[in-house]
């Protein structure tokens, strides 16, 4: 298959579950993608998920939801720049530059959709949850389906909600395009599979077992290269794009957000964002700039603007390898500002994201998740024997929402959804509505 074949498969305008996408001169298929994920309660929550800081009192400071603001921006640039040269080069027709930069916003603005309260560390939660439990060990599980609770992974459960769980009486939920949803899925493969995979894309995993007949018609309708067949797949193109915007915000920002909040002192970081923005960081309006904050926020907008111009020069030097899915690294970590950027996340390791603030809630979270995974999944368990249950049982299942049970209210006969589902509500809380309601089911609190 030529480039230009490929190129065009790989911008499937193709809904899941929905048949192609009409496109209009006012809102093309991938404009309509970013807006449906804006108006979903999934995308709302974030406003009170943890970027950095959790449940941090200053009106400055990034959520979850800033963050994929800014990288749907950051990405909408780059994807343009990319997408011109592309259809340049290989004479797409009926495509604008516009549509490269839409996908990639798109699938930048849900990247974080699926991440639990806490951040990472809600995620290393879940997953310490379930290793010491016990409670997998009672069920005859498929290594896959055991994976997917021992490995949880906040990419996969945003597959899961874009997919299944927004607008759950349609078939593929949102009904994204596939260019959209393959883009998104920077790990497009499962939890489990023969031996290790290699590469960025082999790192983590981005669909459950129950979500992998999905992700294959996705694959199948970009015509993504198949790395085992039927099981694992290289990355769409555009996700190396993806994962370069957010790398970008959560670097570049999270080291504004921590020289506001006073972690990193403002000339350390005018540094680092100087080293990065390079040649772009001197000239008569930073001279002018006294306020710190505002020399900050020069820099960091000189420094986004060079990291992307760095990627989009990897990404079209690699076009060929990208497409036939022979390369499989960070596209920052190829360019020229690969080791002033490595000086920023030394920085962000050894003082942002170790700041005392942050690891004592985010310590505190393991605790909160961990108890409302124990109550929840107990709750189930009990439900779906034949036993009889407590009153405290029978409370906590009414407590669980209609979407989060099987057929007729109670819960999934298979072990593998049910304990899935439980999962689906605790990941999709917020930070505050969990704490509120450990801190209720505990009897610290009482409603009002």
């Amino acid at each position: 298959m030529s480039q230009r074949k490929t190129w065009e498969k790989l911008l499937s305008a193709e809904r899941l579950g929905a048949g192609k996408a009409p496109r209009t001169p006012e809102r093309t298929a991938f404009q309509q993608d970013y807006d449906r994920i804006v108006f979903t309660s999934a995308f709302r929550r974030m406003k009170d998920k943890t970027q950095v800081f959790p449940l941090s009192k200053s009106d400055y400071v990034r959520t979850r939801l800033t963050h994929s603001l800014e990288a749907s921006c950051v990405g909408r640039s780059l994807g343009a720049v990319v997408g011109r040269e592309i259809i340049a080069r290989h004479g797409l027709k009926n495509v604008e530059s516009g549509d490269f930069g839409a996908i990639v916003a798109a699938a930048c603005l849900a990247h974080d959709i699926g991440n639990p309260p806490f951040g990472h560390a809600g995620e290393d939660a879940i997953r310490e949850w379930f290793r010491t439990s016990g409670l997998l060990e009672r069920h005859d599980f498929t290594p896959a389906q055991r994976a997917d609770f021992m490995r949880y992974e906040g990419n996969a459960q945003g597959f899961r909600i874009v997919t299944r769980l927004q607008s759950p009486t349609n078939p593929g939920g949102l009904q994204l395009t596939g260019a959209v949803l393959a883009a998104f899925t920077k790990y497009p493969r499962p939890s489990q599979v023969d031996g290790e995979l290699d590469g960025k894309s082999g790192s983590k995993f981005g669909f459950f077992q129950q979500d992998a007949a999905v992700f294959r018609q996705v694959a199948r309708s970009t015509g993504l290269v198949e790395r085992i067949p039927g099981t694992a797949w290289r990355r769409h193109p555009l996700a190396f794009l993806v994962e370069v915007a957010d790398d970008t915000c959560y670097l570049i920002v999270d080291l504004e957000d921590a020289a506001r909040l006073g972690f990193v002192p403002y000339k350390d970081a005018e540094c680092l964002l100087a080293d990065l923005a390079g040649s772009a960081a001197s000239g008569r309006r930073l001279d002018r700039l006294q306020d710190p904050k505002e020399r900050i926020e020069y820099l960091r907008a000189k420094a986004i603007g060079r990291l992307l111009e760095s990627a989009a020069g990897v990404f079209l030097e690699n076009e060929a390898a990208i497409l036939a899915g022979e390369f499989d690294e960070e596209l920052l970590a190829q360019s020229p500002v690969a080791v002033p950027l490595q000086a920023v996340l030394r920085l962000a390791k050894e003082t942002i994201y170790t700041a005392r603030p942050a690891l004592e809630i985010e310590t505190a979270g393991f605790e909160v998740l961990g108890a409302l995974l124990g109550l929840f999944t107990q709750a189930v368990e009990a439900g779906a024997g034949e036993g009889r249950l407590t009153t405290r049982e029978q409370m906590l299942l009414r407590l669980l929402p209609v979407q989060f049970l099987g057929h007729g209210g109670r819960p999934d006969p298979d072990p593998y959804v049910r304990l899935l589902q439980v999962a689906d509500f605790v990941a999709g809380m917020t930070d505050s509505y969990a704490v509120d309601l450990y801190r209720k089911l505990k009897g610290f609190d009482l409603p009002a």
